[in-house]
């Protein structure tokens, strides 16, 4: 019997946003790929897993506009900023053949325009890992800027990528 990242992910839920964040990519990263690679990933287990990583992904985008927004000490972005480099490195893997079909907004173009979509995933990739490194530089300034090029670069993927 597997254990599902997705549902692992509520399990660790009680442990804290951080703390799951920070574990859930070490956990379930070696499984997806692993199952991806064997085929054993379904279409519908797919899309729920990016779903339920996007909605965290989002839970770090509003977590860290309010750090910023606020003029708050900006080292707890690192620790947001980390996590979602590590989902964006696998995120092209979240939408394997067949994932089209379901409950998702992923465009056709995810499939159709494949080098497009993960040069937009390899952007995000670029630009998490700068908004961590100014986070962990300390400079609140450097955060704002990058905070704001990581928004443009995930809007930048959602206006060619995402169904609305």
């Amino acid at each position: 019997m597997r254990l599902k990242p997705l549902l692992l992910a509520g399990a660790l839920a009680a442990a804290g946003p951080l703390t799951t964040a920070a574990l859930l990519p070490t956990l379930t990263g070696p499984w997806i790929g692993a199952a991806q690679a064997q085929g054993a990933v379904s279409a519908g287990d797919a899309i729920a897993e990016r779903k339920a990583g996007l909605k965290r992904m989002a839970a770090h985008m509003e977590a860290i506009k309010g750090i910023v927004d606020g003029g708050g000490a900006v080292a707890p972005v690192a620790e947001r900023a980390q996590d979602m480099t590590r989902f964006f490195e696998g995120f092209p893997a979240l939408f394997p053949p067949g994932s089209d079909q379901g409950e998702t907004r992923a465009r056709p173009e995810v499939w159709s325009d494949r080098a497009g979509f993960e040069k937009a995933a390899a952007n995000m990739v670029l630009a998490t890992r700068k908004l961590g490194e100014a986070a962990g530089s300390g400079d609140a300034a450097a955060v704002a800027a990058a905070f704001r090029e990581t928004g443009g670069t995930c809007g930048a993927c959602h206006r060619s990528y995402r169904a609305r």
